[in-house]
């Protein structure tokens, strides 16, 4: 171990791990008492399960534990939690940037011999006096390799998965998480009016997609200032584009006529949130109305039903009724909604509150979760394209529900004149 560079002639000489304390810590995202707040949670998992430490490895995990979000770029990265610490071990590459950016200690390990990643997870464990016979892992985001080499380099350990454990811990937000959430909302709106004022025939979807993400991503600087602003984006979709809910902005240039889907992601610290609505350029046709109102009477509906007490798959059910009325179920693309937390498109998801058909999670105080029906009609058809619409929900303590997105829906609000 080394605080400082060595005189070296060759790398066999350089350092396997490294502390870098380089600059003085930040700001978080949130209190250190609410990170002591989930550690403690974690704490009971490993109690219950007897582990006597866990190695998370998710961007998921580590950022809800520590604050810290990777950058994986091929490399591993960790956060190890035992009874008396948490300590990451990131890559050299990062530099000091990690323990800058985290709550707890940092293990930094270098490139100079291919396991240093584990021989730093070794170090995390002797630091604190651990010889773990039972250590906890995230089966739900680790690579089959990288499992089997934690699992050599703690050869006598059983590794038991704590994936889900964690995630209905997650499942319930802090007084702090939504304060998050809620400015994240509140930012997605100010996406979704620059991307609205600047819909016209001619301008291309990626076009409107730039101008929705720099909207957003001025505003986190300013909510966030002491915080890294990364991974905010907009999904712009026109046309047979709109087909389905995560399909990526293109060149195609928007159309008088045209159906169009707006998707607004903005990303603070980690937390996602997000509004999705569909908009017509000019007067839709009489089919497309109709099917964009019944589109827009399930979320009402759907709004209407998410309470404490409610069950995930009662809520589906009773909404699928409005889509069978209407001879449109098999058009459904995907589930009613989904909690919201420490997520991306590419990291994270608390699949045990999802409100379908096949969750009996019931809906308590704490949670956040989002109403947002989907339907698709396919090209050729009368009213071809992609409706839905998307509202995000904080459950409070007092049992009231608040609605937290603002901008409007349906035909009365987005109608853009061509």
């Amino acid at each position: 171990m080394t605080t400082s560079s060595n005189i070296a002639t060759n790398v066999s000489e350089l350092a396997r791990l490294k502390t870098l304390h380089n600059g003085t810590k930040e700001q978080l995202t949130f209190s250190d008492a609410e990170f002591e707040r989930r550690l403690a949670g974690l704490r009971q998992i490993m109690a219950a399960k007897s582990l006597d430490a866990v190695i998370l490895t998710s961007y998921h995990g580590i950022k809800y534990y520590s604050d810290f979000l990777y950058t994986t770029f091929g490399r591993n990265y960790a956060l190890v939690v035992t009874a008396k610490n948490s300590t990451t071990v990131t890559a050299n590459i990062d530099a000091g940037m990690p323990w800058r950016t985290s709550y707890g200690e940092n293990i930094v390990y270098t490139d100079w011999k291919r396991d240093n990643f584990y021989y730093g997870l070794q170090e995390a464990l002797k630091r604190d006096g651990v010889k773990a016979s039972r250590i906890g892992v995230e089966d739900d985001f680790l690579p089959g390799l990288t499992r089997q080499k934690i699992q050599d380099t703690f050869a006598g350990a059983t590794l038991l998965d704590v994936s889900q454990d964690a995630m209905r811990q997650r499942m319930i937000k802090s007084a702090e998480e939504i304060e998050v959430i809620k400015h994240g909302a509140r930012i997605g709106d100010l996406g979704g009016e620059a991307i609205k004022a600047a819909i016209r025939e001619g301008i291309s979807e990626y076009e409107v997609a730039l101008i929705g993400t720099e909207a957003m991503v001025h505003e986190i600087a300013k909510t966030f200032p002491h915080r890294e602003v990364r991974d905010t984006w907009v999904w712009f979709q026109s046309g047979i584009n709109t087909d389905g809910a995560h399909n990526w902005a293109t060149t195609r240039k928007l159309q008088r006529g045209d159906i169009l889907s707006l998707n607004c992601f903005p990303m603070t610290s980690g937390y996602y949130t997000a509004l999705e609505r569909t908009l017509f350029l000019g007067e839709p046709d009489a089919r497309s109305l109709e099917l964009w109102n019944v589109n827009v009477e399930v979320h009402k509906r759907g709004l209407e039903l998410i309470k404490p007490g409610a069950v995930c798959k009662d809520i589906a059910a009773e909404l699928n009724e409005i889509y069978i009325a209407h001879g449109l179920l098999p058009n459904r693309t995907f589930g009613y909604g989904h909690s919201f937390g420490v997520l991306s498109h590419y990291y994270g998801r608390e699949a045990g509150l999802e409100l379908r058909e096949d969750i009996d999670t019931v809906l308590e105080p704490g949670m956040v979760v989002s109403m947002e029906p989907m339907i698709t009609i396919m090209d050729g058809e009368p009213g071809a394209g992609g409706y839905r619409e998307h509202d995000i929900l904080v459950i409070n303590e007092d049992n009231t529900v608040e609605n937290i997105t603002k901008f409007g829906f349906g035909p009365e609000n987005n109608i853009i004149d061509a």
